[in-house]
């Protein structure tokens, strides 16, 4: 079983579920992962992050790469 390592902090769920279902369509084997922690209602998602993406080490750069591509489709939708 390979091991999986955290590849990057994703910004919101929308960007959670966009990645997750391209990654899932590409059949790359990934792990999401939310900080959201009922205990404290969230506490840590606006400190940290909405959560982050896990994947085997020899598909680092592709998720980098298709996270890096929807964050730039997402700029020209909405402008920060």
């Amino acid at each position: 079983m390979e091991d999986y390592r955290k590849i990057a902090v994703l910004e919101d769920e929308f960007e959670a579920g966009l990645l997750d279902s391209v990654l899932s369509e590409r059949a790359i084997p990934h792990r999401m992962r939310s900080y959201y922690d009922t205990a404290y209602d969230g506490l840590f998602q606006t400190q940290k992050g909405w959560g982050y993406v896990a994947a085997p080490e020899k598909y680092e750069a592709e998720v980098r790469e298709i996270l890096a591509d929807l964050r730039e489709e997402a700029e020209k939708v909405i402008p920060r």
